[in-house]
């Protein structure tokens, strides 16, 4: 598994800087906090897990318990070969514990995100959040209100599966994108001190869900980084797309609030509140997750995300001719992590189209945590950056939705 990840496969609880303590809810939830900082570059944030590791030799016995049957060793997935190793999931707990858990875990976030920047909670002016599945609608503004944030501050939750923390930062970042609202968010939040990232508590989502293969690779997860747009993170090039999953292949339920009659909705979701809400390929009755399978997602994710990522490199090489800098090369790549063989193909297809970039596999310890996956890659591979670096983001997710960006820092 060398290839796949460099370091030993340990459990997340089980690294040497994670903060470990016992939340109050059923018998005791484990909540493991990372912080990670690089004064080289200006930038810093935490990531999170909450719940009860459960490696790829217990998972069989969680299926069983969970679905109340006998589950075949043929309907249990080479998990070593997709890149995940474990996942954080719950145990049945009431709405409301639910509720007050997610709160918890998220404000604490916010709060160790910007201790490791170095900033007071009232120097937060803009607070973005990728959700797939929110415990509540004014989610956002809770954890803000519970950490301390000011009520001032602008907060935009966004919608867009697993694509939601990369759309959060496209929006911080990007003064060109188009979306129909009354700001422009990138504008407004030029040289503040922003939150952004992603929060996912999909055990708790998927609770009621009887598919096999999204109750193997799915877990809890959380990440947020700490920018200053246009100082510590600069744009350079971006695209984004969507391209609505006609054939339901991976058909996701929403907990937001959505009219279904556009795609990409904005609204007015409280005081300095946006909801940046996508239009989802609902399963049918309560079911909160349907996936048609590896193949459906593989033709889903790589067709028209290899297309995005070429778009923006290229844009992105243009850029460097324009500047007078034509061989700069990207550092790294950070992608959504899909699973390993999706990423794997994506990238081998981007390097034949031209594209002089790697995709390293950074989380092996969390499953797909959907929307805060990008930000505990960036968060993992945060300490080998350095000034000057540009690096290309990408994210992708149900709906289907696509974000790709390249930035450079200071």
């Amino acid at each position: 598994m060398s290839e796949i990840q460099s370091e030993k496969p340990i459990r997340f609880f089980d690294r040497p800087h994670v903060e470990i303590e016992t939340l109050p809810y059923g018998d005791g939830i484990p909540l493991g906090i990372e912080q990670v900082n690089n004064p080289k570059v200006g930038i810093g944030g935490a990531y999170a897990g909450w719940g009860l590791t459960v490696d790829n030799q217990s998972l069989p016995q969680r299926l069983e318990e969970h679905l109340g049957e006998e589950v075949a060793n043929s309907e249990v997935g080479s998990l070593d070969e997709l890149g995940f190793f474990s996942r954080h999931h719950l145990p049945d707990l009431s709405p409301q514990e639910h509720l007050e858990l997610e709160i918890e875990v998220g404000a604490r976030l916010l709060q160790k995100a910007a201790a490791a920047n170095g900033w007071q909670l009232s120097e937060v002016e803009g607070v973005l959040v990728g959700m797939s599945s929110p415990v509540c609608e004014d989610y956002l503004e809770r954890i803000c209100q519970k950490a301390g944030i000011s009520p001032n501050a602008l907060k935009v939750s966004v919608h867009k599966a697993c694509d939601g923390s990369v759309g959060s930062l496209h929006l911080a970042l990007n003064p060109f994108l188009q979306l129909p609202a009354k700001i422009n968010i990138a504008e407004e939040l030029l040289g503040k001190k922003v939150l952004v990232g992603g929060i996912e508590g999909l055990s708790r989502f998927l609770f009621a869900s009887r598919d096999i293969n999204a109750l193997q690779l799915f877990g809890n997860g959380a990440g947020i980084i700490g920018i200053i747009p246009g100082e510590t993170m600069k744009f350079l090039t971006g695209a984004t797309r969507e391209a609505y999953d006609e054939e339901g292949v991976l058909q996701v339920k929403m907990t937001y609030p959505h009219s279904r009659a556009s795609l990409l909705e904005v609204s007015q979701a409280g005081q300095s509140h946006l909801r940046v809400a996508g239009l989802m390929h609902e399963p049918e009755g309560d079911a909160p997750i349907a996936m048609a399978g590896m193949m459906g997602m593989v033709k889903l994710f790589v067709r028209n995300g290899v297309q995005v990522v070429v778009e923006v490199y290229r844009a992105y090489q243009q850029l460097m001719e324009k500047l007078g800098e034509p061989g700069k090369q990207l550092a790294v790549a950070i992608a959504h992590h899909a699973n390993y063989k999706i990423n794997k193909l994506k990238e081998k297809q981007v390097q034949s189209a031209g594209v002089a970039v790697n995709f390293p596999w950074l989380l092996h310890d969390f499953g797909n945590v959907s929307a805060a996956s990008n930000m505990i890659a960036f968060l993992r591979y945060l300490p080998n950056l350095n000034p000057g670096d540009h690096v290309l983001i990408d994210g992708f997710g149900a709906g289907t939705y696509y974000d790709s960006l390249t930035v450079a820092l200071p």
